[in-house]
């Protein structure tokens, strides 16, 4: 049985009694420092994961860059414009030969969705890889970094300039503008760098990056 007054004693000896419901301000402060220090955290670990995604895809595109270069270097042509292709691999399709991956020297939009032969841009693909220049099996385009495809045009679309160029969709705008400005002008339509429409001024969404070869 409780003797009269041991409820209180209790009480006491808990540091209950006479403590008002809840944390005080200092303990507050304390929550709110090191949700402070989480957050940092959280945000900093983010920028660093896009920063290391972003030099992973300059690496790739001068991966690209050095298998289509080292294509022509063997053998005087470009891969997919090749017109010899069908006789040095089977399953390729010859190539026109007028030394641009695409058909003329219209714009062609980047070809994102390859499956077979039958376009210089698909075909550039399967011939890289016949000539162990390139990772990976097939016609089908390569992925980056960000979950997107990679496609190669000539005079890509809205692009200061005739010439070839890497193009990686779904980029998303932090990332084009990071890379624009390290390494390039910074500007989303001039330069060796340049977006299918302008990320430069948005908050997010994803853009086509375009790297000049």
């Amino acid at each position: 049985m409780m003797r009269r007054g041991q409820k209180n004693e209790t009480f006491r000896m808990s540091g209950i009694e006479g403590r008002p419901a809840g944390l005080t301000v200092i303990e507050l402060t304390i929550v709110v420092i090191i949700i402070g220090i989480i957050i940092g955290l959280v945000v900093k670990g983010q920028v660093l994961v896009v920063r290391g995604q972003m030099k992973q895809l300059v690496k790739q595109k001068q991966d690209i860059a050095a298998a289509v270069s080292g294509y022509y270097d063997r053998f005087a042509y470009l891969a997919g414009d090749d017109p010899n292709a069908s006789s040095r691999y089977s399953g390729a399709t010859k190539g026109n030969g007028n030394g641009r991956v695409g058909v003329g020297s219209s714009v062609t939009a980047p070809d994102f969705r390859c499956t077979g032969t039958g376009t210089e841009q698909c075909d550039l693909w399967f011939e890289l890889r016949q000539a162990n220049l390139l990772g990976g099996t097939g016609f089908t385009n390569p992925r980056h970094v960000f979950n997107g495809n990679v496609a190669l045009t000539y005079n890509a679309p809205g692009k200061a300039g005739a010439g070839h160029w890497l193009a990686f969709e779904g980029v998303p705008s932090d990332a084009c503008r990071g890379l624009d400005k390290a390494y390039d002008d910074g500007i989303w339509n001039t330069g060796s760098i340049q977006g299918a429409s302008d990320y430069d001024t948005a908050s997010d969404g994803n853009f086509t990056l375009f790297f000049r070869l």
